[in-house]
């Protein structure tokens, strides 16, 4: 069977592979694309249910990136960002008994309970505190040597609980937080790295990058479905099994099933945008134990519990959310207050809820029956929102046991092997959630900008 030539291949079908080749085939290159699921999108999937709208994996994101802004722009007529609510700016942390706004600016940083009176001073004292040396440095131990023990258990160690899942000692701030590190090495403080950056001169695409909360009218679903419409069912692969990638010379050849029949694809440049735990034997050029500083990168495990209330009778939910510090010994990380960030997803007078379990402290939880999991949410809503015995008229539950990866100790030398490999086999890039960031604007800025990478290789040649 001869193979089908392509200009490149991209694995995976997820937002960050599908903007690629987006931006490739915008570009004139001949692109396909492959995916061992059913459909695209990767984990990003909507569902309308009963006049109730929701996501089973990443609810939001930040427009926090001019790539993002760009890609709504390439894409207007098909797909419209959606902002949130401006009642669901706030944010909540439970702490003893009962949720407090998380401080916005520094004067309501002084006056919260969430943090000790010796904190409170440490945190205005904090653009005086020198600049840390240390390069692998955990968010834990930054966030006490510049803002201290309170603020990192109700501040930052339920953020991370929301964005991660996982815990601020293991993670490596240069890695997972890397704006936040370069705050410090650049300007030696956050606050004056802040006030500094927020005064630096930005392109047009940059200013409209106003990091809101976002999302897409109808679910983001629409965002990856607009996408793979304009890449077109003709070059994307959906449903393969048995993929495996091999090279001679210098072209790739993607070898799969695809409705019980073999393909074989064929290209000068191939893109993995898949999770570290998918590149297992997918090359028959590269060793696993050669692989394994990528294959080994942790993920946290997580569960996401969708209730929806056809009519809420728990206390308003005026905030994005509610995050649960893990001193305060909860089941679940936080609850994503849905219906009040974006207008339309339910019927009017009603609730949708996320309750997220597990993450890194709480890995096992994943096992737990339906049952118990079902037990553990309901007891949440129940104790935090005050919903009495009133029982959601929908319950969903899902389950990830790769859902985020976490930019431990190890990410150094992940990243050094993916640079290694990448130079010793051209064409070949390994991208995805890897490196470069977790969030939605940085998977779609790792697409465009490896889309405009190859762009310039093949125009310089």
């Amino acid at each position: 069977m001869a193979p089908k030539k392509y200009d490149v291949i991209v694995v995976g079908a997820g937002l960050t592979g599908l903007t690629t080749a987006f931006y490739l085939i915008k570009n004139g290159f001949k692109t396909a694309v492959i995916e061992k699921e059913p459909r695209t999108g990767g984990v990003i999937r909507t569902i309308n249910k009963d006049g109730f709208i929701f996501e089973t994996g990443p609810n939001t994101g930040v427009y926090s990136s001019a790539e993002l802004v760009r890609l709504f722009d390439d894409l207007q007529g098909k797909v419209t960002p959606e902002f949130a609510n401006h009642k669901a700016k706030q944010r909540w942390i439970w702490k003893g008994g009962s949720w407090h706004a998380l401080p916005s600016g520094l004067g309501a940083a002084i006056k919260t309970p969430l943090f000790s009176t010796k904190d409170k001073f440490r945190i205005l004292l904090e653009p005086f505190r020198k600049r840390g040396n240390d390069p692998y440095e955990s968010l834990a131990g930054l966030v006490k040597r510049r803002m201290g023990k309170s603020y990192l258990d109700y501040a930052v160690d339920p953020f991370i609980s929301g964005v991660y899942a996982g815990d601020p000692d293991k993670l490596i701030t240069q890695f997972a937080l890397p704006k936040l590190y370069r705050l410090e090495q650049n300007y030696g403080s956050f606050i004056k790295g802040s006030i500094k950056k927020r005064k630096e001169p930005k392109d047009d695409l940059t200013k409209r990058a106003t990091r809101e909360v976002f999302s897409v009218k109808g679910g983001l679903q629409a965002l990856t479905d607009a996408l793979a419409d304009s890449i077109g069912n003709e070059n994307i692969f959906v449903d393969s099994s048995g993929l495996t990638i091999s090279k001679e010379n210098d072209a790739f050849t993607a070898h799969f099933t695809m409705e019980k029949q073999k393909t074989i694809l064929q290209s000068p440049e191939i893109i993995t945008t898949i999770s570290a735990n998918e590149l297992t034997e997918r090359f028959d050029f590269i060793d696993n134990d050669t692989l394994q500083p990528v294959t080994d990168l942790p993920y946290a495990r997580v569960i996401e519990v969708v209730a929806a209330y056809k009519a809420w009778k728990g206390i308003p939910l005026n905030a994005f959310g509610g995050l649960i510090p893990s001193k305060e010994k909860r089941k679940a990380l936080g609850i994503l207050f849905t219906s009040s960030i974006f207008s339309g997803r339910t019927p009017e007078g009603g609730a949708i809820l996320s309750v997220f379990m597990g993450g890194m402290r709480h890995p096992e939880t994943i096992d737990l029956s339906d049952e118990e999991i079902r037990e553990i949410a309901l007891n949440e809503i129940k104790e935090t929102l005050q919903t009495g015995d009133e029982m959601p008229d929908h319950l969903k539950i899902f389950r990830y046991k790769h859902a985020i990866p976490q930019y431990d100790i190890t990410s150094e030398k992940r990243l050094k092997t993916i640079e290694a490999l990448e130079k010793k086999h051209p064409g070949l890039t390994l991208a995805g959630n890897i490196r470069d960031g977790i969030g939605m604007a940085d998977r779609v800025k790792q697409g465009y900008e490896l889309a405009q990478k190859v762009i310039f290789e093949t125009s310089s040649h």
